[in-house]
């Protein structure tokens, strides 16, 4: 389980709200994710595209829904394979029908 801080992926999550997190799914393009950035920030962002990291290895282009909100890989660069955590399943809480 996870939870949402902060304001960078409203409307679609808004603080406070539980998700539930298959930390065994691999995400595709435009799933919410958790991911660690490089400096040990865990996140829920959405997994926009696949993109090529300095080292040639395959990452993530991870986003904010609200862009003018938090940090993303506009700001720290794409995620490493291994750093995006889980693909977000449902909200826990308060309630799943708005996702």
């Amino acid at each position: 389980m996870a939870l949402v801080h902060g304001r960078s992926m409203e409307p679609t999550l808004r603080d406070g709200d539980r998700l539930l997190v298959s930390y065994a799914a691999a995400p595709a393009a435009d799933a919410v994710v958790l991911a660690r950035f490089a400096d040990g920030t865990v996140a829920v962002k959405r997994a926009v595209e696949r993109r090529t990291l300095r080292t040639g290895g395959p990452g993530w282009w991870l986003l904010s829904d609200n862009p003018d909100e938090g940090v993303d890989s506009r700001h720290r660069g794409p995620v490493e394979d291994g750093s995006v955590l889980g693909v977000v399943r449902l909200r826990l809480w308060p309630s799943p029908r708005r996702i």
